[in-house]
């Protein structure tokens, strides 16, 4: 009798046992790091509150937390579009956003967990087209940091309009029609070439002044030989003619089929007797 008693309570207490342990469970969430939780009320709507990391609790069934990652993401950003000289300029955009915390209910409420599918996307082709239609095509590649920044502060501003930051916005690709990179090859063709051609003037003329001056050095080292010659007299024409026969000599002794060292026809010294 005592075990059928003891069973009985143990059946009773069964039943409230589980529902009270699954309406436990459903009560606790979990918040992991780098998510919010936003709480989701059947009778009052989204909750203005943002719920940060931990475990935390609700009312089941009543309430439901929904969980929003708040991590910093990348994404691309692509768009075709003209220029103030009508050029197609194709640009792709790397855009680091995450959802601004505070804004996180109304992010949740008017727009969803893929908030940034639905906003990014359509502003940032809006404010590339805006900003890129204000520059010539030459500027969009002289210009690139300026018009960067001015992408970037324009989309800032639009996203936060939406609750969302963005931690950085760079161009990535830039790239220009057929025609126009055509055009840009041609003129760098002929500035080389006008570069080419400059370079050979001026080679010219320094090749010019070289022999300019070379000749001038020339004819100032004749000058000075004649004034020489005519203050020196006989006398150095003389010691020339000695050190020419030194040479000679010294070149025919060296030679194998030379034994002896020729003079003149009255005996006199090689070349000595020359120009008398």
């Amino acid at each position: 009798m005592a075990a059928n008693r003891s069973l009985t309570w143990a059946s009773r207490l069964a039943l409230p046992l589980t529902i009270g342990f699954m309406f436990a469970q459903a009560s606790i969430y979990d918040v992991q790091g780098g998510s919010r939780a936003v709480i989701f009320d059947r009778l009052y709507g989204v909750k203005q509150s943002v719920i940060g990391e931990g475990t935390h609790f609700l009312v089941p069934w009543l309430q439901r937390a929904v969980i929003m990652d708040v991590r910093t993401t990348p994404r691309n950003i692509s768009t075709t579009t003209g220029s103030k000289d009508l050029q197609m300029v194709s640009l792709t955009l790397r855009v680091l956003h995450r959802p601004d915390v505070p804004h996180l209910p109304q992010i949740y409420q008017n727009l969803g967990l893929d908030y940034d599918e639905r906003v990014l996307p359509s502003i940032g082709n809006e404010v590339l087209k805006a900003i890129v239609a204000q520059f010539d095509a030459a500027e969009l590649i002289t210009q690139r940091e300026i018009v960067s920044a001015r992408i970037r502060d324009e989309l800032v501003k639009r996203a936060g309009e939406f609750g969302i930051a963005l931690e950085d916005v760079s161009i990535t690709h830039m790239t220009f029609g057929k025609e126009f990179t055509k055009a840009v090859e041609e003129k760098q063709i002929a500035q080389q070439d006008a570069e080419r051609a400059r370079f050979i003037v001026e080679k010219a003329e320094q090749e010019r002044q070289a022999s300019v001056i070379r000749a001038e050095g020339e004819a100032e080292a004749a000058e000075t030989i004649s004034k020489a010659l005519d203050k020196a007299g006989d006398g150095l024409l003389l010691i020339r003619r000695i050190e020419a026969s030194k040479e000679i000599a010294q070149t025919l002794a060296k030679t194998p089929n030379v034994t002896y060292v020729p003079s003149g026809k009255d005996g006199s010294a090689l070349l000595l007797n020359v120009s008398r």
